[in-house]
């Protein structure tokens, strides 16, 4: 079965004008007082949480954790726990946003590579899932275990040194990966097992290969690496000492069209393949997806302000620029994204395309959204959107030249057809703003 087969849309280009122009109507988005917005469409994400629940057999009862990196805004976290998902954090700030959001405990995973004494105490004392990144964090737990009794599922990550994807950065199961404890490196597989021997309470395998640019054949290769060295410790111990795997999260978006590819179901395919050991009861499994949960579900609409010619190329002017869309601005080549144009009404805009470039509001050159990109040409009080924006882009601000955070607006359609919207984070303002900054 081909990895990129799609499944069907969750949001098509049809549903993205109908929320587009009840935000006008609405008033959200205003060439005056709101140029910019970003919009997350809360059907499509309750769509996409009930097909990634259903890919995995219910008799295995999966913990999906959301990686709150992808957007910890307390609206969408509680929103994903009210679905049924757990939350992954890596940070004191999102441990925070996950427990205010009302997750349980037990359905928090805590991961990163820095991880505080305080941070660890906290999780171990309240129950939360730990995966332990390396030798010294081992040890950091080891002396807090020493006058607790913690609930906590405690693992070790692991890097399984399987290489990396087509974007470096995102890439985390090289050979020099700064996660994890590398598996393949002398003396450590070794070294793990005997760890295990020595405590009881580490019962986890966690694993993490990457996320965009990395394919399912390197997620799974790195999943089965994992899995098979589980059986070994478990048959080395002679006892059933590792019962859980976490097994990351990383599924790729494709940012190319409004398929979601690939799915979820083609995931779980490649799983059976490699580890089919997953599939049959002995182990607890957990999953970590972020970007894949929400990115094709929302978008970010600005105004065009100004347009020029530059040396024959048309520039559009507008508001949505590195402060939302950093890795397109700073990687474009890596995370390239659709753009959609439209009239001030949000009515799609259409005609000949012609190379223009989409540039955003900060003061650098490079502030580009799009470079030399076919579209209708646009014109000032215009609207443009950067689409597959659910996840990283509005909720993780670039505050490059002091530029406000966007409001972000939950769109849902109700039973009569009319979009209802509620708001995610307010827009910040220009004397928040200076309140935040200490002028």
């Amino acid at each position: 079965m081909p990895e990129n087969r799609p499944s069907t849309p969750l949001i098509s280009a049809e549903r993205r004008e109908l929320v587009l122009r009840a935000a006008v109507r609405q008033g959200l988005l205003d060439p005056e007082r709101a140029p910019l917005a970003a919009f997350l469409d809360l059907d499509a994400v309750a769509g996409t949480v009930t097909a990634l629940h259903a890919a995995f057999p219910a008799e295995l009862g999966v913990r999906h954790a959301f990686a709150a990196k992808a957007n910890p805004l307390g609206p969408v976290l509680r929103r994903l726990r009210e679905l049924g998902m757990g939350c992954e954090v890596a940070s004191p700030g999102e441990f925070a946003q996950a427990l205010a959001a009302g997750f349980p405990p037990e359905l928090i995973v805590l991961d990163s590579p820095a991880k505080t004494r305080a941070e660890l105490a906290l999780a171990l004392d309240l129950g939360v899932s730990v995966n332990i990144d390396n030798w010294q964090e081992l040890a950091r737990v080891d002396a807090l275990l020493a006058d607790r009794v913690s609930s906590s599922r405690i693992g070790v990550r692991i890097n399984p040194q399987v290489g990396g994807g087509r974007i470096a950065a995102m890439s985390t199961a090289t050979a020099t990966s700064k996660f994890g404890v590398p598996l393949a490196d002398t003396g450590n597989a070794a070294r793990l097992v005997e760890a295990f021997r020595a405590r009881p309470w580490l019962t986890e395998l966690h694993c993490h290969v990457g996320s965009q640019g990395i394919d399912l054949g390197l997620m799974a290769t790195g999943i089965a690496t994992t899995a098979a060295f589980a059986e070994r410790i478990n048959r080395e111990l002679g006892r059933r000492q590792v019962t859980g795997i976490d097994l990351g999260g990383g599924l790729p978006v494709n940012f190319a069209d409004d398929r979601t590819a690939p799915g979820w179901d083609a995931y779980v395919e490649r799983l059976r393949a490699h580890a089919p050991v997953l599939f049959d009861g002995r182990y607890r499994l957990t999953t970590e997806f972020g970007r894949s949960v929400l990115a094709k579900s929302g978008f970010v609409a600005s105004y065009v302000e100004y347009t020029k010619v530059a040396g024959g190329r048309p520039i559009a002017i507008g508001h949505a620029g590195a402060q939302v869309a950093t890795r397109t601005v700073f990687m474009p080549d890596s995370w390239p994204l659709r753009i959609s144009t439209h009239h001030p009404s949000g009515a799609a805009k259409h005609g000949a395309p012609v190379p223009q470039d989409v540039a955003g509001p900060c003061c650098f050159a490079g502030d580009l959204v799009a470079r030399a990109r076919p579209l209708p040409l646009l014109a000032p009080g215009d609207l443009y959107c950067l689409l597959d924006c659910g996840a990283y882009y509005p909720s993780n601000h670039f505050a490059y030249n002091s530029l406000p955070e966007p409001a972000v607006h939950g769109a849902s359609t109700a039973p009569d057809g009319t979009v209802r919207f509620e708001t995610l984070r307010p827009a910040q303002s220009i004397d928040d703003l200076v309140a935040r900054t200490g002028a």
